[in-house]
């Protein structure tokens, strides 16, 4: 049994699911930790979430962390054991960040991976792990079915994200909120100790949560940014900030000259008034996050503009070009074949120390080759990271060995449940982030109502 001491004023919750707001201290017992068994004390203050009742009732799943992951779990909890009590513990407002993610349009899951092994790829952190039955337990198309059942209608669009067809993540946050009002279990106005069988923690990245973790005997990996943009200090480059490219290949060069296959990869990529953005960037610097920030962010990255073009035909289209269109200048467009926008054009022929206004039939050979190799290969010196404020993601966390994915409870301490991105779990950009959030959280709560429903037989 967890034992909660929680100092309270103004206490209302959620019909179906109490939420306390503004957790600001906690303190462990260390004698009763050693056993498996710990006592917090919150001093906590909240904001009107319902109707309020009053009386001292105990708690049977307390959830700290009223994110996408916690949500969810004491959802599921709820929906399987409607008997059981859920509180759930949020400092800020709730599902801030799902309110906030894909630009205020949240990106609920993935449409393009919904097999178990080519899903847990998209993990930088976790894809070994997330192979067996992680997503066969609740995938992508569970999480569109539970909210498709609810009346939320989801689209999935060409890069494979997947969106409300609202456009707004309001209509997930009010879904969510609207499933714990209609669950009538807890509503009541508490102060004094609150005590629970079972605790989820679904701190995401806060630091609050990593010491509560480690307080309970378990080990935090260094927490560093993922999903981030690049900065490059070329001002030619970021005054084309807008300029778009649909598919480009771009491989990372780290100082030490390490390299892993993970280091190159291909997509959009957007350039910006500070460098490179896309989900190109992105994915690299989710892959690199750990050796980027060993090299304090700075790297090259080599860009290439023609994927789907080897060099030598890239040579003898350049060449073709100059033949039909000698009296014509170079900087006034380039060879159709290349799609390429003509400011970025005229500045990659600056690069090469061509100008612009130059006649194609005055163009060597020999400059038209080494076009064609900065068309393949162009560097771009990074020199810091910018942020993706929409999904911003933490590496780093609980080691996935520390709990059991089939439970996700702590192999330390009984009755402490994990979800979310306070495990050493990181996806790339496109919806795997929140698709673990969901699955840990649906795997937690039916852990713990299943364990509930025993209980009650076994008392009966």
């Amino acid at each position: 049994m967890w034992s909660s001491s929680v100092e309270l004023t103004n206490l209302a919750s959620v019909p179906g699911l109490g939420v306390f707001q503004n957790v600001f201290e906690q303190k462990k017992n260390e004698s009763r930790s050693k056993r498996g068994q710990s006592t917090f004390r919150w001093r906590c203050s909240t904001q009107e979430a319902g109707n309020a009742g009053s009386g001292n009732e105990q708690q049977r799943l307390v959830v700290i962390g009223g994110g996408a992951a916690g949500v969810y779990g004491a959802l599921r909890a709820k929906s399987l054991c409607p008997h059981l009590e859920v509180l759930v513990l949020e400092k800020g407002q709730l599902l801030s960040k799902v309110r906030i993610s894909g630009g205020g349009r949240c990106n609920v899951t993935t449409g393009l991976f919904w097999d178990p092994k080519p899903l847990a790829g998209q993990y930088p952190r976790g894809h070994k792990e997330l192979r067996g039955s992680y997503y066969l337990s609740h995938g992508p198309a569970d999480t569109v079915a539970w909210f498709t059942e609810r009346g939320v209608a989801l689209k999935t669009e060409s890069d494979g994200r997947m969106f409300p067809e609202s456009n707004s993540s309001g209509t997930i946050v009010d879904c969510l909120l609207h499933e714990a009002k209609r669950m009538n279990g807890v509503d009541s106005r508490v102060q004094g100790v609150v005590s629970a069988e079972s605790v989820l923690l679904a701190t995401g990245s806060a630091l609050q949560g990593y010491r509560i973790a480690r307080d309970l005997g378990h080990s935090i990996i260094e927490p560093v940014p993922s999903l981030f943009t690049f900065k490059v200090a070329d001002k030619a480059l970021t005054e084309l900030a807008g300029v778009s490219f649909q598919r480009v290949k771009v491989e990372l060069e780290l100082p030490d000259r390490q390299h892993h296959s993970e280091f190159i990869q291909d997509g959009p990529m957007l350039i910006t008034h500070w460098g490179l953005s896309g989900p190109v960037v992105l994915r690299l610097s989710a892959w690199a996050a750990r050796h980027l920030f060993a090299s304090k962010y700075t790297c090259v990255v080599w860009v290439d503009f023609t994927p789907n073009i080897e060099l030598e035909d890239l040579k003898a289209l350049l060449l073709k070009h100059k033949e039909k269109s000698q009296k014509s200048n170079i900087g006034t467009y380039s060879p159709e074949e290349l799609a390429m926008v003509r400011r970025f054009w005229v500045y990659l022929l600056e690069r090469q120390g061509l100008d612009k206004d130059l006649k194609w039939a005055r163009v060597s050979s020999k400059a038209l080759h080494q076009l064609a190799i900065l068309l393949k290969r162009c560097p771009f010196s990074v020199s810091g990271k910018g942020e993706f404020k929409e999904e911003f993601v933490t590496a780093g966390g609980v080691p996935l060995a520390e709990i059991s994915l089939k439970t996700m409870e702590s192999r330390f301490c009984p009755g402490l449940f994990f979800a979310g991105e306070i495990l050493d779990v990181d996806g790339v950009t496109g919806g795997f982030n929140f698709q673990n959030a969901w699955t840990g959280g649906y795997i937690a709560g039916t852990t713990v109502a299943e364990r509930c429903l025993l209980r009650g037989l076994t008392s009966a």
